[in-house]
């Protein structure tokens, strides 16, 4: 019954952010935003809302080693899963922005200072505080950055019905947090039930689920010839992972983050998180950059469920 329970919960955190990230992107196209910074800032900020309602319904349930474990798989699985995929699939792959000179060190940045944070073994009150500053300060680089694209024609034309996106929004958000809820709970079962640990469940099983919008939105964006989206999406959700999911959940209830016992998992986001500012860097946006990809997160599952 956990195992219904928990793909249920997934399919509405899924289908709530589905609805959060259409309406934005609605919302920025008609005010003529780039389509790398709506894809690092509102469609990442809407594909990372399942993890910060998973990450927040286990802070506040005691879990916190799935809020942490979460981010940590979320990170590897969007960049080694998403980017190895749309690599793969997509016909041809030349980003308007230079990615590697703008954007990889906020690809750095969050994992670093999450690193130095938890030294203690702890993420507190203001560390919150630091993480969500520096989440902050990624929204207005990003949107001094912002490069004009081409205006599509049909979202000019087209008039607003904010009455329907409102209630779109208020309705996708229900899902995300309801859906968070019953995600936590079945999961914590299923942990227990085959004496698995939290960790492992958290890292894999709800990192996997909440990584779906990210994969979704970024396959398609690379299909219609959008790798800046696709790109910035997977950067921005990374950045968003980091800075507003762990900082929102260790304000709300400190985090106890084992770097000694978890250290494999997170040099694990750390390196795929180098593979990305390597690949940014050499424009080696191709199908071999993406099998690497997935050939890296093959080998991460293995040695993690050994």
């Amino acid at each position: 019954m956990d195992f219904i329970i928990f793909t249920l919960a997934m399919g509405a955190l899924i289908y709530g952010a589905d609805f959060i990230i259409e309406e934005s992107e609605k919302i920025a196209l008609h005010y003529n935003i780039s389509h790398f910074v709506i894809g690092a800032t509102l469609i990442a900020l809407g594909t990372s809302l399942p993890e910060m309602a998973v990450s927040i319904s286990a802070s506040i349930k005691g879990s916190a080693d799935i809020a942490v474990a979460n981010v940590i798989g979320s990170t590897i699985f969007n960049i080694s899963l998403v980017l190895g995929v749309v690599f793969i699939l997509a016909k041809k792959i030349n980003p308007d922005r230079d990615i590697f000179a703008k954007d990889s060190a906020w690809s750095l940045f969050p994992i670093l200072i999450f690193i130095l944070m938890a030294i203690d073994g702890k993420l507190n009150f203001i560390d919150g505080i630091l993480f969500l500053l520096l989440m902050a300060s990624y929204l207005v680089f990003l949107i001094s950055s912002n490069s004009i694209d081409e205006i599509d024609e049909e979202l000019e034309k087209e008039k607003f019905a904010w009455g329907k996106s409102i209630l779109l929004l208020l309705v996708g958000f229900v899902f995300v947090v309801g859906g968070a809820d019953f995600a936590i709970d079945s999961a914590s079962n299923i942990a227990r039930t085959f004496g698995i640990s939290e960790w492992i469940i958290g890292l894999f099983l709800v990192a996997f689920g909440t990584s779906l919008p990210e994969l979704t939105i970024s396959i398609k964006a690379a299909l219609n010839n959008n790798a800046d989206l696709a790109i910035g999406n997977i950067i921005g959700s990374n950045v968003a992972n980091f800075t507003m999911v762990l900082g929102l959940t260790s304000i709300i209830n400190p985090l106890n983050v084992d770097l000694s016992a978890n250290f494999f998992d997170i040099a694990a986001a750390f390196i795929v998180t180098l593979m990305l500012v390597f690949i940014t860097a050499n424009k080696l946006y191709n199908k071999s950059a993406g099998i690497a990809l997935l050939v890296v997160l093959g080998l991460v599952i293995q040695n993690s469920l050994a």
